[in-house]
């Protein structure tokens, strides 16, 4: 058994025709076939590795990470002598993903690394979420290792990428006790040592996960006398040079394979990573929005297990004489599981692509001068890339606490029981919807590719695409969503009141969410419909009655109504 191999809706994702373009961009001209001789030849010969690579990391998220969840959610971490230490199953799988060379596999070879696209390695993160949604969050860590790659010096690449793609593993120390969401208002201060030509941090940093890690991007405030996001940095700190310690493990509702920490700093020696006052502006958007691509893919894993453990359980319980997946109340539930999962596998996968090839053109401007076309090519999809992101870590997070709430329904009364998988899943997605960024801050980040009419020309675009026949009533069903959209974002910008545009701006950029996924989904059904065509009807018609649902809501509403909801 092997969970890519038996999930061929993943594999599909990863045959859209612009991962033809992602690994020749990727390859720069697959001149590293001259320097390693696992390196591919062309392009068939790099999806061919992608497929391998997810094939063994298919092999360990089902035989290795799952197998050890129950043991490592009910062990959990520790924290003794200043330090966390792991659970023996998350020690186990570490190192088994160590072995397998999964450490690093977007890096660049001449770390160590594999060298493979993000829409490879959100493949791996579904699948690895799917067995135990903590771990990938301490192997999803590992895109630390891109920004140090980005915006690091090539001294420090030498010294720190390379260490990851041995094993090591990493850490980003953003949120203090009184800077969660608000970035901006980081204390942890950096002073600048003279003598020891270095830079040392004081203060504290907490709910940083994987705190205890080899290797720290830290956001700390280097302009003294400022207190606005101008004066932050961001900082490298290497564990072997000591000055931090793990005050407390979070006792946390979910996730407990992963150490969530409070830690200390103590004079500890770092180094400035990029330029001063770049910490927050450019640096952390960076890590954050790396971050957020990988809980969309934590969620979608999530969703996944949430679906396997709903079938599963409803095939096999009787009631009444039959299975109860043959009742409707219950049928109709697993349909949606499975609909807004595909929907929210349509929209990772998408995302993933345009920010591979951005993020591909951006490494070979720094070999080479792009040309004009690829420049134009670059700020395409990097502000494509900008706008799903969003949506991609707000809708699949959301849609997983449903899909694990739902799951547990499903189960009945056995669902509230510890000896369920579906009741680990209710509390591990809880966590999705919040980290990395609130799905309120998904809003926020949104909002603007809603009145600057960037979702709504998607849409438009994809729905100009020539689908067979049979589509036609269901391409007809998204241009009247489309419509209701537009004009709904008509009526709210109209008003020209920021409050009123804040207010609504849930229901916008749901709105838009749903037409973006509902066009992504029925592009894919029409590639496969045989795995796809029932759940793009299934999510069409939920999204027909949520954007529905919205545009009455705004409809019916005036800003005068703003008082009755405010305090």
């Amino acid at each position: 058994m092997n969970w890519y191999k038996d999930t061929p809706e993943i594999k599909l994702r990863l045959e859209n025709p612009l991962m033809k373009h992602i690994v020749e961009l990727k390859e720069h001209g697959f001149a590293d076939a001259l320097k390693y001789d696992y390196a591919p030849v062309d392009v068939e010969d790099a999806l061919d590795n992608y497929d391998r690579v997810l094939e063994i990391v298919g092999d360990i998220s089902e035989n290795v990470i799952a197998p050890n969840s129950e043991g490592v959610d009910r062990t959990g971490p520790s924290c003794s002598g200043g330090r966390a230490h792991y659970a023996p199953g998350t020690a186990e799988n570490l190192e088994i993903c160590r072995q397998a060379g999964l450490t690093a596999i977007e890096m660049p070879r001449r770390y160590g690394g594999l060298n493979m696209p993000s829409t490879i390695f959100c493949a791996a993160s579904e699948l690895i979420s799917r067995a135990d949604a903590g771990f990938q969050n301490l192997l999803g860590l590992q895109s630390c290792a891109c920004t140090l790659y980005e915006f690091g010096t090539d001294d420090q690449r030498d010294r720190f990428i390379t260490r990851v793609c041995n094993g090591e593993t990493m850490s980003m120390d953003l949120t203090e006790p009184d800077a969660g969401s608000d970035l901006q208002s980081v204390a942890l201060k950096a002073t600048f040592d003279e003598a020891a030509n270095c830079w040392r941090l004081n203060g504290v940093k907490r709910f940083i996960t994987n705190g205890d890690s080899d290797i720290h991007l830290v956001l700390a405030r280097s302009e003294e006398g400022t207190t606005d996001g101008r004066g932050l940095s961001m900082f490298i700190y290497d564990k072997r040079e000591g000055g931090v310690t793990v005050r407390r493990i979070e006792d946390k509702m979910g996730i407990h394979g992963s150490p969530t920490c409070e830690l200390v700093y103590n004079n500890a020696k770092a180094e400035l990573c990029g330029d001063r006052r770049l910490g927050l502006i450019k640096y952390v958007m960076s890590l954050m929005n790396a971050a957020r691509l990988g809980i969309a893919a934590q969620s979608v894993g999530i969703s996944s297990a949430a679906l396997q453990e709903a079938l599963s359980y409803a095939a096999d319980r009787k009631q009444f004489g039959k299975t109860i997946d043959n009742f409707p109340a219950v049928y109709e539930m697993i349909a949606m599981i499975k609909a807004k999962l595909e929907a929210s596998r349509s929209l990772l996968y998408e995302t993933a692509n345009f920010v591979d090839i951005y993020k591909s053109l951006e490494d070979i401007a720094r070999e080479r001068t792009l040309t004009p076309e690829e420049r134009q090519e670059c700020k395409r999809y990097s502000r494509l890339a900008d706008a799903l992101t969003p949506l991609a870590k707000g809708m699949s997070s959301e849609f997983a606490n449903q899909n694990a709430y739902d799951c547990i329904q499903i189960h009945g009364g056995s669902g509230f029981m510890r000896d369920y998988l579906c009741e680990r899943l209710y509390r591990d997605a809880r966590i999705t919807s919040i980290y990395e960024g609130t799905t309120q801050l998904q809003v926020v980040a949104a909002i603007r590719y809603v009145t600057n009419e960037t979702y709504a020309s998607m849409v438009e675009e994809m729905l100009s695409e020539a689908l067979p026949a049979e589509f036609a009533s269901r391409q007809e069903r998204l241009r009247e969503m489309l419509a209701k959209f537009r004009a709904a974002t008509e009526a709210v910008t109209a008003v020209k009141d920021q409050d009123w545009l804040d207010f609504q701006a849930r229901r916008l950029v749901e709105m838009a969410a749903h037409c973006v996924m509902g066009a992504l989904l029925l592009r894919d059904a029409a590639k496969a419909p045989e795995l796809l065509l029932k759940s793009a009807d299934v999510y069409l018609a939920y999204a027909a009655a949520q954007v529905e649902g919205h545009s009455s809501f705004i409809k019916s509403s005036d800003p005068a109504m703003l008082s009755n909801y405010q305090a």
